[in-house]
């Protein structure tokens, strides 16, 4: 592993911890949690989340989480997860397996068995499968993209060894603080090196070019919710997506918190102390919503 890596680890981990330290489960939900969906006993984990006095199937969202593709996990993101159940929703937050340890797809395959796990549980737990939506931030809304790439690209698709469920498509994404390209704004060029050697192992022009995101995007994209706030560092590569959405007259909607005292910051939306974060997950949801 990296120093990258390794101090990406570290950062991440003590300010995640910070953020929760304290919360616990809302009362209003029910979780399941720790189910097995994949091969790998420790990293092919997920939870379930859903409103206590909901009944029958609801629609769904599933969660990939964010983390620089070396970082994080579902126990991270559970609180924000339980935010959106609590507005109507079953959700699905998995973990995935990480670089260096593993090398890219393997998030985008996990991925895609937890769909197909999805599928096969869909009566346990409630999953009303025409209704799927999905979040993913930073990192995570890097591999919702292009998850959603392989989705309406049939050309795109032939680059990776799955196939996702026949008929499936979300109804609608959204796109938190994301990336969707590898020329970060808060790192050197070694850091950046260091990064993408991890993630991809042999780092070629041609491997980076086809995990770019914005290329890939097309006229077939399911609706976005767009995300970011003035304070956020990936508030470009945001503008970006939102600039191709428009030229291919995709339906969005364009979301930029925080003001000039207070500007926000990077996946703000998760820290459950922050009220800005429960405007935006209102808003996500009141987004997806109107979809369905």
């Amino acid at each position: 592993m990296s120093a990258t890596s390794e101090k990406l680890r570290k950062e991440f981990g003590e300010g995640d911890a910070k953020r929760d330290a304290g919360l616990k489960t809302p009362e209003d939900v029910v979780r399941y949690d720790n189910i097995q969906y994949g091969e790998d006993a420790k990293m092919n984990l997920l939870d379930v989340y859903r409103p206590k006095a909901a009944e029958g199937k609801l629609p769904v969202i599933l969660n990939i989480h964010g983390g620089g593709w070396v970082y994080g996990d579902k126990e991270v993101y559970q609180f924000y997860c339980m935010s959106l159940a609590q507005r109507g929703f079953a959700v699905v937050n998995f973990t995935y397996r990480l670089a260096p340890e593993v090398k890219f797809p393997a998030p985008l395959q996990d991925t895609n068995r937890v769909v197909e796990w999805m599928y096969e549980n869909q009566e346990r737990y409630g999953f009303q499968m025409d209704q799927v939506f999905a979040v993913g931030d930073s990192a995570g809304a890097h591999l919702l993209g292009l998850y959603t790439c392989i989705m309406t690209d049939e050309a795109y698709a032939k680059n990776y060894a799955f196939r996702i469920p026949e008929g499936f498509r979300f109804q609608a994404i959204a796109l938190n603080c994301g990336v969707y390209s590898f020329a970060s704004p808060t790192m050197s060029a070694e850091e950046d090196f260091e990064l993408r050697q991890d993630m991809l192992g042999e780092v070629t022009e041609e491997r980076l070019k086809k995990i770019e995101v914005l290329p890939y995007v097309n006229g077939d994209f399911p609706p976005v919710f767009i995300m970011s706030a003035l304070g956020d560092f990936c508030r470009k590569h945001v503008m970006e997506l939102a600039a191709k959405l428009e030229k291919l007259e995709v339906p969005f909607g364009l979301h930029i918190y925080g003001t000039k005292e207070t500007p926000l910051y990077h996946v703000f939306h998760c820290n459950m102390r922050e009220p800005a974060a429960h405007q935006c997950n209102d808003d996500e949801c009141s987004f997806f919503k109107s979809w369905m």
